[in-house]
């Protein structure tokens, strides 16, 4: 029977290698830990030493990672998260009462499950409320005071939390290209102004005829139209799903907008659980943040 030979990696070692991996330098490196160069480089020289490998190549500009560190790196990178993230949830104290959110729909099924599933096992005692619908519903809602949390597109510069900038753009069906039929058949929502004021918009600057022929409440029938050819729509550019693709000005259509998503909380209602839902939905929205603005 084969021996299983076990390496006694620390975290400390671990955290410390990701981040010169990242730096690609030792004294850089340091500075981010706060250790002295030396100290530093004594951790590297022992990490290699249980590993039995060299991590590193050295040169008189930094350091690179040789084969075996780069097998290492994502390895290393998931043991020091799930550290990060068991350290916070000792640290962090449970939750209760309620808490009311309101999200697009845009964001109900991949951004707002990865909030609540993290904010629900830490939280269990928590009781959380969703509502999704438009940004105006929201807003509305939020000034009722029927929500506490509003995750809403700002197309108007009117200020607040920016969670992500995720412009919304034209989106066709790969195979069926309806884009290049005249009039171009496009899909709108019932309710809202803002097919009217941005999308519709967008194709009378750029003098493309159309005709509406489908309408819904729902970006998910949006993708429906699109997916089965029925009709371009407007959808947000990290929405766009599997088969279709963002129509760009090589194609002859504009960006319709450049919204951003925002977080606003109401003014007359605060707790201990409002704000750890809110700090949930920030680390939800990161990958999606971008580079910093």
């Amino acid at each position: 029977m084969a021996r299983i030979v076990t390496l006694p990696l620390e975290s400390d070692l671990l955290r410390m290698f990701v981040t010169v991996a990242d730096a690609e330098n030792v004294t850089r490196a340091a500075d981010t830990l706060g250790r002295t160069q030396s100290a530093v480089s004594m951790q590297v020289k022992r990490l290699e030493e249980v590993s039995g490998t060299v991590l590193f190549d050295r040169g008189p500009r930094g350091v690179a990672l040789t084969d075996a560190g780069r097998r290492l790196l994502p390895h290393a990178r998931r043991i020091v998260a799930l550290v990060d993230e068991t350290s916070a949830s000792m640290r962090s104290l449970p939750l209760d009462g309620p808490v009311r959110v309101g999200i697009p729909e845009e964001y109900n099924q991949v951004v707002l499950q990865r909030a609540l599933a993290a904010f629900a096992e830490r939280h269990p005692a928590t009781e959380v409320t969703v509502m999704c619908g438009y940004s105006s519903q929201q807003m509305a809602a939020l000034e009722s005071g029927t929500i506490d949390l509003a995750v809403v597109f700002d197309c108007n510069g009117q200020g607040g939390e920016v969670l992500a900038v995720d412009p919304t753009v034209w989106v066709t069906s790969v195979a069926h290209d309806c884009h290049l039929r005249r009039p171009v058949p496009i899909a709108i929502y019932w309710n809202s102004n803002w097919c009217r004021e941005f999308a519709i918009r967008s194709l009378d600057s750029h003098a493309i005829d159309y005709r509406v022929a489908y309408s819904c409440d729902t970006s998910g029938g949006f993708k429906g139209a699109v997916i089965a050819g029925l009709a371009i729509a407007p959808l947000s550019r990290s929405n766009i799903p599997p088969g279709c693709r963002e129509l760009t000005p090589a194609d002859g259509f504009p960006t319709i907008d450049a919204s951003r998503v925002m977080l606003r909380q109401s003014a007359d209602r605060s707790s201990p659980a409002i704000t750890g839902l809110g700090d949930m939905l920030r680390e939800a929205f990161r990958p999606l943040a971008g580079p910093a603005r």
